[in-house]
């Protein structure tokens, strides 16, 4: 699972369904995976966000 967030935060459009499938080979399923994805994603989101704005920057 960490592989496949690290993945998805450095360059999305690499991830492809191969990764899918690993991470059902580890026990996740399909809403597990868009989970994951959801997730990692919106603190993805939300870091650069906060980063942008200079938030806990003194």
């Amino acid at each position: 699972m960490v592989d496949y967030v690290v993945k998805l935060t450095r360059d999305a459009t690499k991830v492809a369904p191969e990764d899918h499938d690993r991470l059902r080979a580890a026990g996740f399923d399909d809403q597990g995976i868009l989970q994951i994805t959801l997730i990692a994603s919106w603190f993805n989101y939300i870091n650069r966000v906060a980063d942008s704005l200079g938030v806990g920057r003194p």
